[in-house]
C-alpha cells in the first residue's frame, strides 16, 4: 500500500530513525542529516552519507547533463552531452578528495549547489519560480569547451515525486525528482551554440540524499517530452533497493500532474542492453516498450568507491492509464533507462 505524505516534519528523529515513510507530490520533510545515526563513532558517518544534484536537459537535437555529488569519501563532478542525430557522446568528470569545496543545500526547494576551481565552474540554484543551471568548463573535450546558462521554470501546477524509504534497519533514501521543467537559455559546445526554448526543451532534476548499503544496485528510467497536443509528458520509474512497500518513485507526469503508479517491473537482458526493454506495473496500468539507440557506459574505480552504469538512451512507446482512467498513448518519447551497480 503506497503511503502519501502530507504532514511536514523532520526527515530523521533524534535517534536517527525515519520520522515518516512514503511518497509525496512535493517535499514536505526537512532533510536534517545531522540526526543520522548508524555508526557508534559519529565522526565516521559523513563518509557514508551520499548527496547529489543531477540535472538533465532534453532538446530536440541534444541531451545535456551536469551533476555535483558528494559521496562522502570523495566528491564527483561530471558533465556529458549526447547528439541524438550523430550519436556523438562526450563526458568528463573530476574526483574531489573528501568533497572539499562542494556546496550542496540542505533541502531541494531552495539554496545553491556549487563547485568551482581553476578548471571548471558549476552552479545550480533553486527559487520559488524554478531553477538555474550554470556550467563553464573551458577544457572540456580537449579544449573544445562547454558552457551553459539554463533557466528551468515551473508549470502553473507542477507536482513532483518525492520518496522516503528505509534501506535495512539504519539506512535510508530521500529523493526528489522533477520532470518536464520548461527550459530556456543556451548551451555552447565548441563552436556549436544551441538556443533553448520552452516550447521544445525540457529539464529534469534528480536530487538524492541518504545512506545506502556499501554494495548497491538499482534501475532507473526517466523521460520528459511533449504530447501531440502540446501538453508535457514525463515518466519516472525505479526499483532495485530499499523497502518499497510504502513508497515507490513510479509515476506518469502529465501536464505537471503526478499520476502515481505502484510496483514496476524492468524486463530487459542484462549484458545485452541494446535489446528492447519492457515495463509493466502491478496494477495493469503501464505497458511500455523502450527501444535503445545509445549506450552510455560510465565506469568509476577509486578503490573503495566503484560504479558501473549502463544508461541507455532510446524511445518509449506504449500506454499508461492516468488516475482518472484515461488511457494515455506514449509515442516515440525520448528518454533513458539504466542499470547501475555501485560500491560506495
Amino acid at each position: 500500500m503506497q503511503n502519501e505524505l502530507t504532514r511536514p516534519g523532520p526527515l530523521l528523529e533524534a535517534n536517527g530513525s525515519l520520522s515518516q515513510v512514503g511518497w509525496s507530490r512535493q517535499p514536505v520533510l526537512d532533510c536534517n542529516l545531522e540526526n543520522a545515526h548508524f555508526y557508534t563513532v559519529k565522526a565516521l558517518q559523513r563518509f557514508r552519507i551520499k548527496r547529489w544534484d543531477y540535472y538533465a536537459i532534453f532538446t530536440p537535437q541534444r541531451f545535456f547533463s551536469a551533476t555535483i555529488a558528494d559521496l562522502g569519501y570523495a566528491g564527483n563532478i561530471f558533465v556529458y552531452t549526447l547528439d541524438f542525430q550523430t550519436g556523438d557522446l562526450h563526458e568528463e568528470g573530476l574526483v574531489i578528495p573528501f568533497g572539499k569545496g562542494l556546496l550542496l543545500p540542505r533541502n531541494s526547494r531552495e539554496g545553491d549547489t556549487h563547485f568551482e576551481d581553476k578548471r571548471v565552474r558549476l552552479h545550480f540554484s533553486a527559487n520559488p519560480q524554478g531553477r538555474q543551471v550554470s556550467v563553464s568548463w573551458p577544457s572540456f573535450h580537449d579544449g573544445r569547451g562547454i558552457q551553459a546558462e539554463i533557466a528551468l521554470s515551473y508549470l502553473p501546477v507542477h507536482e513532483s515525486m518525492t520518496i522516503v524509504i528505509p534501506i535495512g534497519k539504519r539506512r535510508f533514501y530521500y529523493n526528489h525528482k522533477i520532470n518536464c521543467l520548461p527550459a530556456q537559455g543556451w548551451i555552447q559546445y565548441g563552436e556549436l551554440r544551441q538556443e533553448l526554448q520552452p516550447a521544445t526543451c525540457l529539464g529534469s532534476l534528480d536530487w538524492g540524499r541518504g545512506v545506502w548499503e556499501y554494495q548497491s544496485y538499482w534501475n532507473w528510467a526517466s523521460a520528459s517530452g511533449f504530447m501531440p497536443d502540446g501538453r508535457t509528458i514525463g515518466l519516472n520509474l525505479g526499483c532495485g533497493f530499499g523497502d518499497l512497500s510504502q513508497a515507490t518513485e513510479n509515476c506518469l507526469v502529465l501536464d505537471g500532474r503526478v499520476h502515481k503508479l505502484d510496483q514496476v517491473k524492468f524486463d530487459y537482458v542484462s549484458g545485452d542492453y541494446m535489446k528492447p526493454w519492457k515495463f509493466n506495473d502491478s496494477q495493469g496500468r503501464l505497458a511500455l516498450e523502450f527501444t535503445p539507440f545509445k549506450d552510455r557506459t560510465a565506469a568509476t574505480n577509486l578503490g573503495i568507491i566503484t560504479s558501473l552504469v549502463h544508461q541507455m538512451f532510446g524511445r518509449y512507446n506504449g500506454t499508461v492509464i492516468a488516475d482518472d482512467g484515461t488511457q494515455i498513448r506514449v509515442e516515440n518519447l525520448v528518454g533513458f533507462a539504466e542499470e547501475h551497480h555501485a560500491r560506495w
